[in-house]
């Protein structure tokens, strides 16, 4: 799922688990508009998949609780998910799709999945600052002709622009296969779909985004010392 690649890779630390709680003071303001089930009433696959997760991490991205609202479409959702998200083959790393993932969410007014992604684009790539350059224009980010050709095609697929065969033949210039554009393609439409379901809910990002990844670790030690 979302965090366990992560965690497996070191790019997250374990933090200390403080229990998840469904609390409505705590779920209508910082969740959405749709009620987070109380633990006892989630089917035990979910539950034990959050707790799980928050376990490991030191906290619930909000887009668990969201969904958990409607069972079979949580487990449909992070299914695939992971599988285009956690995939092994193909030429995108995990920088480059979550970083797909924050230029495709800008167009689409998704402040959920481009603070969350921005975040987790900063821990795959090191790079503390370029998500928030795509953030504001990507056309000016500090982006190689690679990087600014696979968003290219992203972004054409995220605005539903009629696609020929110069996108293709563009992104081979550049590296990329078929097989590769289906992966940039197939992540630019998943993420139309989750951040239109984001908007309706009004799905708000955990305030642990803002800041994750935004300092390296030797810098932070340097700081701390």
């Amino acid at each position: 799922m979302m965090f366990l690649p992560l965690l497996a890779a070191g790019v997250l630390q374990r933090q200390p688990w403080v229990a998840y709680n469904t609390k409505e003071e705590d779920t209508a303001r910082s969740v959405g508009r749709y009620p987070v089930p109380n633990k006892k009433d989630m089917p035990y696959d979910i539950m034990e998949l959050m707790e799980e997760i928050e376990r490991k991490t030191g906290f619930l991205p909000n887009v668990f609780k969201a969904m958990s609202h409607r069972p079979a479409e949580f487990r449909a959702f992070f299914a695939y998910y992971n599988t285009i998200m956690n995939k092994d083959t193909g030429r995108l790393s995990k920088a480059d799709k979550e970083l797909i993932i924050v230029a495709t969410s800008v167009v689409n007014r998704c402040p959920y999945c481009v603070i969350a992604h921005g975040a987790l684009h900063r821990l795959y790539s090191k790079q503390p600052t370029l998500a928030d350059q795509v953030t504001v224009n990507w056309q000016l980010a500090d982006l190689s002709d690679r990087d600014l050709a696979m968003l290219e095609f992203a972004l054409a697929v995220c605005r539903a622009d009629t696609i020929t065969e110069e996108h293709f033949q563009k992104l081979e210039r550049h590296g990329f296969d078929r097989e590769d554009a289906w992966d940039i393609g197939m992540i630019s439409a998943f993420f139309a779909m989750s951040n239109r379901i984001a908007h309706y809910i009004d799905l708000r990002p955990n305030k642990e985004f803002y800041t994750m990844g935004r300092m390296l670790s030797g810098e932070k030690e340097k700081e701390e010392a």
